[in-house]
């Protein structure tokens, strides 16, 4: 199975990041986690992406605030699928993250979440790493029918409640 990777611009984004390790995790998924900034690390970045696919990395994960130019400099680097995660900075809510994370130019895509969706970036790393796992396509899909009776079973118990 290719590993899948999660890089965040900053040590203060491990709290975001951290959810998308569960992620993970759960799904037996190998990751690794790296701290490199585009900004203040750009060589290591560019390093680490352009080196991921003859490391045996099939997806990343970027995380960063702010200007959050990191998932873009790790895409121009590698033609691996790059997901942003714009995390919530302080000064404008993440609005500047999101903006910068998803307005690539062509050629360049960086597929991105929510505001510090680092889950379903992780969810989104297992689906590209399952359209060729198909032990981890059926991982996903048992994954759904929990998620599906879970909500089932809330519905029946909140339904029941309401009953006169």
């Amino acid at each position: 199975m290719k590993k899948a990777a999660i890089i965040m611009g900053s040590d203060s984004d491990l709290p975001i990041v951290e959810k998308a390790a569960v992620v993970l995790k759960d799904f037996n998924v190998p990751f690794e986690v790296h701290v490199y900034s585009a900004h203040r690390t750009p060589d290591e970045a560019k390093d680490f992406s352009t080196n991921a696919r003859k490391n045996g990395f099939g997806v990343i994960i970027a995380a960063a605030g702010m200007a959050a130019h990191l998932a873009g400099a790790i895409a121009a680097n590698t033609t691996l699928p790059v997901i942003g995660i714009p995390v919530k900075s302080s000064a404008l809510e993440g609005m500047d993250a999101l903006l910068s994370t998803v307005m690539m130019p062509p050629g360049i895509p960086v597929a991105t979440v929510a505001i510090n969706g680092a889950a379903n970036a992780a969810f989104l790393a297992v689906q590209i790493l399952a359209v060729s796992d198909s032990e981890l396509a059926a991982k996903l899909d048992c994954s759904r029918k929990l998620a599906a009776e879970k909500v089932l079973e809330k519905d029946t118990a909140i339904s029941a409640s309401f009953l006169s």
